[in-house]
């Protein structure tokens, strides 16, 4: 059974370079980073040293506040490097993969004859309980907390995503299973969101064990802190999980089969990708090995491990992150245009506020890049964030709290509800070219170190 909600508002952004729907090619892992910066909330200890062996699902990191809560290595290999920062601040542990791979036999576990405690004990240990994700903050699920429900988005809007329903058509029993599994975690039940654009074609309106909700919208109708707000919004006190599908595959997967996969298919996307398409490919491969999917001669590409909205910049030397199955390759805006801003007909330009005739061209998709056409300026009180954002909170007023760091503000006008992508659209229409994204992450940080 399902609701249906249709959202008012939203923004899609017509970005050029959507990935085509077939599998061009099989990246092999050559070396692969397991990045403690993708798990928001871990202080990691690190659990191996440089030319260690490991296998796929071998432990190499744990968190200091609940020892219980290990990252695990998605390939077997060597440890090749352990790379540090600033204050010997742990980046990345490189692992150097096998060509014949080897797993950890955790042992199969139907959810039907395990309890919680099993379950939970399952997904700690093989390293998937980092891909639960609790709100408030949008850090590593607390295993000792039960969430009131655990919520699922089966679709997604963001600029040139990847098709869920290409990705993981073949997951559907892994899904089923890892919903069983969730299931028992939380008395409020699985709810999962599906796409009334496709609700019919899609294989997920048949899962069962789960609370299904339709919605209709522009973006960001597909991201799980919108359908929240919408579906049962979180209050001061409360916790609930969420968990992408591709996760979710991931754990049905480990229980079906007794080993840690997380091979995805993943989309090489964005204006500049040549012949953008998928790969198969695991979490943490290095930018480098889509090399067919680009050129970078001038040194004028950026690397976007995510959507070109949210996604996290991570350069040529970079990895791909641990939750994402979607490369964005974007051109470096560095031109700077002469009197832009007294060009009206500008058709190659894409205006959300119709100051260039793009609205006569509903259909057209455009080559952008990572120009902002201006810098930061005075934060102007407008209406632009309510239009971009179905959300009954008041972003402007949230933002604004966040750069005054006032805490009470910060509960009042909404910081529970959101976390960065949500807030994408805002920073995209900005008229005063701030780093909304980044503003917001600052208040949560700073929720996060004064509410503890």
């Amino acid at each position: 059974m399902s609701n249906n909600i249709r959202l008012k508002g939203g923004l899609n952004i017509p970005i050029s370079g959507e990935a085509a729907l077939q599998t061009s090619a099989a990246v092999k892992p050559d070396v692969v980073a397991i990045c403690p910066g993708d798990f928001k909330g871990l202080v990691p200890r690190l659990l191996v040293r440089e030319g260690d062996k490991v296998l796929a699902g071998s432990p190499v990191l744990a968190d200091k506040q609940c020892a219980d809560i290990l990252i695990t290595s998605p390939v077997s290999g060597t440890v090749a490097q352990v790379v540090r920062g600033d204050k010997r601040k742990l980046l990345a542990v490189l692992v150097k993969a096998d060509e014949a791979q080897q797993c950890v036999d955790f042992g199969v576990m139907k959810p039907s004859q395990a309890d919680a405690a099993a379950i939970k004990a399952r997904l700690l240990e093989s390293g998937l309980w980092a891909s639960l994700v609790q709100r408030p903050y949008g850090i590593l699920a607390n295993p000792e907390v039960q969430p009131k429900a655990i919520f699922v988005s089966a679709f997604s809007t963001a600029p040139l995503a990847a098709n869920t329903e290409f990705v993981l058509a073949a997951e559907v029993d892994n899904i089923q299973t890892g919903i069983d599994a969730l299931a028992k975690l939380t008395p409020g039940g699985v709810h999962i969101g599906l796409s009334a654009d496709n609700y019919s074609g899609t294989p997920f309106h048949r899962l069962e064990n789960v609370i299904q909700h339709v919605f209709s919208g522009k973006h960001p109708a597909g991201n799980v802190g919108i359908q929240i707000s919408h579906i049962s919004p979180i209050r001061k006190g409360e916790t609930v999980w969420t968990v992408s599908m591709l996760m979710l595959a991931a754990i049905g997967k480990l229980l079906n089969t007794g080993k840690l996969n997380l091979a995805r298919k993943v989309a090489v996307t964005g204006p500049v990708a040549k012949s953008p398409a998928y790969v198969d490919a695991l979490p943490g491969i290095a930018m480098k090995q889509l090399s067919a999917f680009y050129d970078n001669a001038a040194g004028d590409v950026r690397f976007v491990s995510g959507d070109a909205l949210s996604g996290k910049n991570v350069g040529e030397n970079g990895y791909l992150g641990f939750f994402d199955n979607q490369v964005t390759l974007l051109h470096e805006g560095t031109e700077r245009e002469l009197l832009g801003w007294a060009k009206p007909f500008r058709f190659n330009q894409f205006s959300s506020s119709r100051a260039y005739f793009s609205w006569l061209c509903p259909k057209k998709k455009y080559a952008m890049d990572t120009n902002t056409h201006g810098g930061p300026r005075a934060f102007v009180v407008s209406d632009v964030y309510s239009k971009v954002l179905p959300m009954d909170i008041f972003p402007v007023y949230l933002i604004k709290a966040c750069l005054a760091g006032d805490l009470d503000k910060m509960e009042k006008f909404g910081i529970y509800e959101v976390l960065p992508e949500d807030l994408a659209l805002c920073e995209y229409v900005d008229p005063s070219k701030n780093d909304i994204q980044a503003i917001l992450e600052a208040g949560i940080d700073k929720m996060i170190k004064e509410m503890a």
